[in-house]
């Protein structure tokens, strides 16, 4: 009964206030980073009454000489029950201690920090934590963290994220599909956004259903008006494309590895021969260090020109089938309407500054995020364009040195990324995989969004420092985040299976604690398209128009979600083609930045910080209105943003084919 006197006692006094808090017991054994814990009886008649009780997840505290320690309750328990309910039961928490808050001189309690220095012993009383302790363990430096929600166990704490190890170490979003996962995705960017206006986000998005969530913000490239320039592709991502995986396609892979240094070299030799297109000799050299790989134009039409050239010898009047196929296949691709955005341009220049510009927001000109629309692309392709994006993405952090941080966010990871070997693209997953395992030395940053972790590659997954994880059902997959997370939170995973939406559970290097956190509510107007559809409200009335049909038809045909009219819903005579950007005939230094594509209209301010003013916000427009009939003019070099200039992409080109 001196336990119930001793239930409810005051704190010592913590910056000029006087917390009541509320005493749960004395500990009765400690194991390492474990105790248990003997609950004080509970006032009243019934003893089994728990509104005292702590829960699976909720934070302790235990004073010592030096600190006060703080548990996670793991687990709860009472080891001889009793049917009357006015019997007095033993009942038991079974604690991990996770870090401490160190005092100073005058005993009061510092900042939060991991580890335990000194433990407690036998007979010790055990407190919840209280709200001014709560603050200290989860708090964070609001100028270099975001707020996501708050955390679960007192809802006027927030739940706060630091930005630098969050995006530094990589982090992952995972959660059964329903469960709040892409608003939460959409939360995370638009809160970094609002701190960083001059991020440089790249976007993957499977299912188009991000352009609303970052209207104001972003620049979305869909297949109707990207252009990724075939010679971009490495050896192994045009093999891919040309030849795939047919039977016998050493032939045709061993033509291809001969023919393409020489139809770059004849690109390169044609732009020596005239004078408007010449090259410095320190930008190009004599064309002797050029491999395979280097990403170097060619034209298609030159690849032809050898096939045809060597369908010709007469030496190899035995061997032709390997080159007809090829011809046939390069002919085919380049007059598909779906590789448009890849084999459509007539002419073939020199715009890899200006593709890595619009893709890289660099300048951000008001427009920190891209958003790349996959949806639209067909399916044999898409493994092979994320291969593209994620090492370029690499090979520019490398080029730059890291001068310009990027995070790249991977939606559905593991289609591009599964642990199955016989799935998915190889040159994809060691793309990402490089990202994960190098990207942090110079500065790129991987996030990975999937609803199946089981199914995502362990050895990319690991890489992720941070996790954020909504509920999963299947057993495979809580299996695989147990693995990975520390004794000290693993009984929070076991609300997984249970966790409603908006729920998850975040441990790691970006955040203070593991911790069970409520996500915050996006405002409706930023909510990604990923509601599930209602079957009810759709077959309660008829088909939207009498050419309901026709439309969709016609985009089915033309692959592309912009192809229809909406006046005829007949399909337009050919498929849109992305604008050719306007370059100088002449390479030139850019003063500040590569210059951003014109595909969609007159630019935003050129980057400068100004420009942006937060969420909502209208973007002042620089440029004039066109008039009736006039064409887009050329953008203008970028002028250098308010924190200083940032480093010219034409001077790295240099290095990116040495």
């Amino acid at each position: 009964m001196m336990q119930t006197a001793q239930a409810t006692t005051t704190a010592p006094v913590i910056s000029g206030t006087v917390e009541s808090i509320e005493r749960i017991g004395r500990i009765v054994a400690v194991t390492g980073g474990h105790a248990i814990i003997l609950l004080d009886a509970a006032d009243g008649k019934d003893q089994r009454s728990t509104s005292h009780c702590p829960e699976i997840g909720t934070l302790l505290k235990v004073d010592t000489v030096n600190s006060v320690t703080l548990a996670l309750v793991s687990a709860l328990s009472s080891p001889m029950p009793s049917h009357a309910q006015s019997d007095q039961e033993l009942r038991i928490i079974e604690v991990e201690f996770i870090g401490e808050l160190p005092k100073d001189e005058q005993g009061r309690p510092k900042s939060f920090r991991r580890g335990i220095s000194t433990y407690p012993s036998l007979g010790n009383v055990v407190f919840r934590a209280s709200k001014s302790e709560l603050s200290k363990a989860y708090a964070c430096d609001t100028d270099t963290a975001i707020r996501i929600g708050h955390i679960q166990q007192d809802a006027s704490i927030p739940a706060m994220v630091k930005i630098d190890e969050l995006l530094g170490k990589h982090f992952a979003v995972l959660g059964t599909t329903g469960t709040g996962k892409s608003c939460s995705v959409a939360l995370i960017l638009r809160r970094i956004l609002e701190k960083n206006p001059q991020a440089h986000v790249v976007l993957l998005d499977v299912h188009r259903e991000y352009e609303q969530s970052f209207n104001e913000w972003s620049e979305v490239i869909s297949p109707e008006n990207m252009t990724l320039p075939f010679w971009l592709l490495n050896f192994e991502e045009i093999v891919e494309i040309l030849i795939g995986n047919q039977p016998n396609r050493e032939a045709d892979i061993e033509i291809l590895r001969e023919l393409i240094p020489i139809a770059k070299q004849r690109y390169m030799n044609n732009q020596r021969k005239d004078k408007a297109h010449v090259l410095r000799t320190r930008d190009q050299g004599d064309g002797t260090n050029v491999g395979i790989d280097t990403p170097v134009p060619y034209r298609a039409s030159d690849l032809v020109a050898l096939l045809d050239e060597n369908i010709g010898k007469l030496d190899l009047r035995g061997e032709l089938s390997p080159y007809k196929r090829l011809k046939a296949r390069v002919e085919t691709i380049s007059r598909d309407p779906r590789y448009s955005f890849m084999f459509g341009n007539l002419t073939v220049q020199d715009t890899m500054a200006a593709t890595l510009s619009r893709i890289f927001r660099i300048p951000v000109a008001g427009k920190p995020i891209s958003i790349l629309e996959l949806g639209g692309l067909p399916s044999e392709i898409i493994n092979v364009v994320v291969s593209v994006l994620a090492r370029l993405a690499f090979d520019f952090g490398l080029w730059s040195g890291g001068q310009i941080p990027i995070t790249f966010v991977c939606e559905e990871a593991h289609r591009y990324v599964p642990i199955d070997r016989t799935l998915g693209f190889e040159p994809t997953k060691r793309a990402i995989s490089r990202i994960a395992k190098e990207g942090r030395k110079y500065g790129v940053s991987l996030c990975l969004v999937s609803q199946r972790p089981a199914e995502l590659d362990p050895t990319i997954l690991s890489q992720c420092s941070t996790i954020f994880s909504f509920r999963l059902s299947n057993e495979r997959d809580q299996e695989i985040l147990k693995a990975g997370i520390s004794d000290a939170a693993r009984s929070l995973l076991e609300f997984m299976s249970t966790m409603g939406a908006g729920d998850a559970i975040t441990f790691g290097e970006g955040v203070a604690l593991p911790t069970r956190v409520k996500f915050d509510m996006l405002p409706s107007h930023a909510w990604p398209k990923s509601n599930t559809a209602s079957f009810t409200e759709g077959w309660a009335r008829g088909a939207p128009s009498e050419t309901f049909l026709q439309d969709v038809v016609a985009r089915w045909r033309q692959q592309s979600f912009g192809s229809v009219s909406a006046e005829t819903g007949e399909a337009a005579a050919t498929p849109p083609q992305p604008e050719p950007v306007q370059r100088p005939t002449a390479p030139q230094r850019q003063p500040a930045a590569a210059s951003t594509y014109a595909a969609s209209g007159p630019l935003p301010g050129q980057g400068q910080a100004g420009d942006f003013q937060g969420i909502g916000s209208r973007l002042r427009r620089t440029l004039p209105p066109l008039a009736p009939g006039e064409a887009p003019l050329a953008p203008a070099p970028a002028k250098p943003d308010a924190a200083g200039a940032q480093p010219s992409l034409s001077s790295l080109m240099k290095q990116f084919r040495a």
